[in-house]
């Protein structure tokens, strides 16, 4: 097994995982990794091309057949071995994860704890593909309709989760009985590939899990417009998600979509402040702010807004930001292009009037002299069409806005283009049951951080997505109906 380290590359340059073998490709182009905490090349891997793109999709198309045959519980036994060997690698596969993406070691564990428990979650879904058998209007006859495989599943997946995200799509598309097509992220390649030899070892039948490597305009787009792929599902950028909207659509093709948020984190007067408060700060600063439904935007009661903003502004000077290794409350963004993309938008609302609580920004000085660090920066926005209000940030800086009533943060949550994630703290009831009804977000918080369940549904509206994860109707969703009319007269 590769393993990466501090110092420098892997021991080889890896491969791709297609039909149970390991490929370089056909391209002599490699792409390399870039560690992000001092940017050194933590190795190389192919960068795959159209043909190795068709040679996986027929690889898994071949597999399906007899794996989709075998019993469920069968094929949640080989999820089960695999999850083993996640908890076995753990403190491998969370280096790999802190290396590759910047994640603190803690949380990169914790990561890998999600991992283990996707596969754990949908391996007990083996006994839970149920149908129904309708009555007919004839004479003689039933109606079953039946829960069956889609067939051939690509994933693709985002560079923040990087082993997790494939587990979450990874395990109930092969207990539904389908197999799986992975392209990994350019950025952080190598958990999936390191998920792929934990599958080899394990025993997982060829062709059954494919990893490619390479870059989502070519190898990405030539697996949505295959006519092989049956299912795509996808997290990443909306911007990303409208280009394979529009790839898929002349194959009509079956998408599952989880793309960007702007959570609100609203704050009543009522509220425990200081419970926000420290659920404000893990829910913006959790892996340096790239988390989907990270806490984007701020909308607090005028009542309390000055205690919270000084408590909020304190918490956010003291988060200890480092080398990942030594599990900091911060580690770095995932690369330079990032870092530029968020200076530009603060420079935007700086511009706008917006007035700078705690003004952190990038640093490159000293220990940071390499690397992609952004200290946190919290600001008070002049009003809802802020820069940083409008649009995703995904870094440790988040606006505020003050509100004058519980209507007036309805109003604002929901002007929104996206419809992912939302925050409510309020120990009144009557206002839960009210934004629980009248909030356009599939996924909504009350009094707590962010953080999903496995038995829970993860969904985005508007252009935070389509279909879901998790739970039984995520799983539902890597399936298909088959009706039969069965007549025996």
């Amino acid at each position: 097994m590769f393993e990466l380290n501090s110092a420098g590359a892997p021991p080889c340059e890896m491969s791709m995982y297609i039909g149970g073998q390991w490929v370089k490709g056909s391209s002599a182009n490699r792409i390399e990794v870039e560690n992000p905490s001092n940017e050194a090349c933590l190795g190389t891997v192919p960068e795959g091309t159209v043909p190795e793109a068709i040679e996986a999709l027929e690889a898994a198309r071949r597999a399906q057949s007899s794996w989709r045959s075998l019993p469920a519980q069968s094929r949640a036994s080989y999820v089960n071995k695999l999850a083993d060997a996640v908890a076995a690698d753990k403190q491998r596969l969370a280096h790999i994860v802190c290396l590759e993406q910047g994640k603190p070691l803690d949380q990169a564990l914790g990561e890998i704890g999600a991992t283990e428990g996707f596969l754990r979650y949908a391996a007990e879904n083996a006994r839970r593909i149920e149908g129904d058998i309708v009555p007919s209007d004839n004479a003689d006859e039933e109606i079953w309709i039946r829960n069956v495989p889609r067939g051939v599943v690509v994933g693709l997946t985002a560079w923040n989760y990087p082993s997790a995200l494939v587990a979450r799509k990874l395990g109930p598309a092969l207990v539904a009985g389908n197999s799986f097509v992975l392209l990994s992220h350019e950025n952080t390649p190598f958990s999936g590939l390191a998920l792929a030899e934990l599958a080899e070892s394990v025993g997982l039948p060829s062709g059954v899990f494919n990893v490619l490597t390479g870059y989502g305009r070519t190898v990405g787009k030539a697996l949505v417009e295959s006519e092989l792929s049956d299912l795509v599902t996808m997290t990443g950028s909306t911007r990303a998600g409208k280009e394979i909207y529009a790839s898929g659509a002349d194959q009509l093709k079956v998408l599952r979509l989880e793309l960007g948020g702007k959570a609100p984190f609203i704050v009543m007067d009522d509220a425990n402040i200081d419970a926000a408060v420290a659920a404000a700060v893990t829910a913006r600063y959790t892996n340096c702010g790239q988390v989907c439904t990270c806490n984007e935007r701020m909308y607090l009661h005028q009542r309390i807004a000055d205690e919270f903003l000084e408590k909020f502004v304190l918490a956010s000077k003291a988060l200890r930001i480092g080398d990942p290794l030594m599990s900091p409350d911060l580690g770095p963004k995932i690369s330079a292009l990032e870092v530029d993309k968020v200076q530009k938008m603060v420079a935007a609302a700086e511009a706008a009037g917006d007035t700078f609580l705690l003004k952190g920004g990038p640093l490159n000085e000293g220990e940071f002299e390499k690397g992609h660090w952004y200290a946190p920066t919290v600001v008070e926005a002049a009003n809802n069409n802020s820069p940083l209000i409008c649009s995703e940030v995904f870094a440790p800086v988040v606006p505020a806005l003050r509100v004058d009533s519980f209507e007036q943060a309805l109003a604002f949550a929901n002007d929104s283009d996206y419809g992912l994630s939302a925050y409510v703290f309020t120990q009144d009831i009557r206002r839960m049951m009210s934004l629980s009804k009248q909030l356009n977000f599939g996924e909504i918080y009350f009094n707590r951080a962010n953080g999903e369940q496995f038995q829970g549904f993860h969904t985005g509206w508007k252009q935070s997505g389509l279909g879901g994860e998790d739970g039984k109707y995520g799983f539902e969703g890597y399936m298909k109906k088959q009706t039969s009319y069965i007549n025996w007269a």
